[in-house]
């Protein structure tokens, strides 16, 4: 196949995935501010949601800058320049993304656990941790992606030998077996510590779900069943939402592993790879809007209506707000072309 038909197919495949995830985050930034504004209570887990939907804006658009040509054709800024800080920041977004998710992740169990379990004691007053928390974790992030300051360069010759693609116009250098293994194992043993705490959160979470269904079904009455609270709901949202990342997250773990170990050019396996890599961060702010009710009443009021959303009606306004969602990523198309 064609190598230029198919970096031409990366871009036509991520622009419109890169409009979504844009749009999505956008709006979900939107919703939160919205929230402080008309004097919602803020809720510990507003500002992680708010930093993740920041990440996976800055992600997908340092992405999609590095799949564009408009911003290659221009000459007043070198074209290492541009590869190394767009790949820099998109390596620090990704790395931010599986951090702030494990974050949400640690809050939210902490946020559902009986006051009479050890994790009660880690319960937040003040979001002050959860700022130096992020500080620190911006500055792991970027420590452990310094090296892509020094190995990414522009491709100028794709005959070049040596040479992995991150896309058609950018590249990594071959570098030494021990400084591309100490980079390597720091990276895994990041990923591994925060998905490994993200696991135990989440059967943490599942295991406290189950034991209150087992005693409602004991006190229910079969004419009037419970209703679930805004904290169940919240934790179901945020393991749909590990789900989804954990689907994601092995998948760009497999096709990352296929082409370092053999250190492959191909061109749609390369597509793949960004599709993938970046799915996460267009998936998860549709469905953290979806789940969270406040959001959707908080859409009912900037709209202008008077009375709140119901749970009732939550379908029909949800897809009110995908039709939204797509209207911007129209115009947003339409400007592009």
């Amino acid at each position: 196949m064609d190598q230029r038909f198919s970096y031409d197919a990366i871009r036509n495949a991520f622009y419109p995935q890169a409009g979504i995830g844009i749009a999505a985050n956008t709006f979900l930034l939107y919703l939160h501010t919205a929230a402080a504004y008309v004097g919602h209570k803020p809720r510990v887990t507003d500002l992680p949601i708010t930093h993740l939907a920041l990440t996976h804006t800055l992600m997908l658009l340092t992405m999609g800058l590095l799949v564009s040509t408009d911003i290659w054709e221009t000459q007043e800024i070198p074209g290492d320049f541009k590869c190394k800080v767009l790949v820099f920041l998109h390596k620090v977004m990704r790395g931010l993304s599986i951090c702030t998710t494990c974050v949400l992740s640690v809050l939210q169990a902490i946020i559902i656990s009986p006051s009479g379990s050890w994790l009660a004691h880690f319960k937040l007053k003040s979001t002050n941790p959860i700022v130096g928390l992020f500080v620190f974790l911006w500055v792991l992030t970027m420590s452990l992606s310094c090296n892509l300051l020094f190995c990414t360069v522009a491709t100028l010759n794709k005959t070049q030998p040596g040479l992995l693609f991150v896309t058609d116009r950018c590249s990594l250098l071959p570098v030494s077996h021990i400084r591309k293994s100490f980079f390597l194992t720091l990276m895994a043993c990041r990923d591994v510590f925060f998905v490994g705490l993200m696991v135990l959160s989440s059967g943490y979470m599942v295991l406290l779900l189950y034991r209150h269904t087992q005693r409602s079904q004991h006190l229910r009455n079969s004419r009037f069943p419970p209703k679930s609270s805004p904290e169940q709901r919240a934790t179901q949202s945020i393991l749909l939402l590990i789900c989804c990342f954990a689907v994601l997250y092995c998948a760009d773990s497999l096709i990352s592993m296929a082409i370092g170990m053999k250190w492959t050019n191909n061109a749609m396996l390369v597509c793949v790879h960004i599709l993938v890599a970046n799915g996460y961060g267009t998936v998860s702010p549709l469905v953290l809007i979806a789940a969270d009710t406040q959001l959707t009443k908080i859409t009912h009021l900037t709209c202008g209506e008077k009375k709140p959303f119901s749970d009732k009606t939550y379908p029909k306004d949800f897809s009110t707000l995908i039709r939204t969602i797509f209207s911007i990523l129209q115009n947003f198309l339409s400007e592009k072309y």
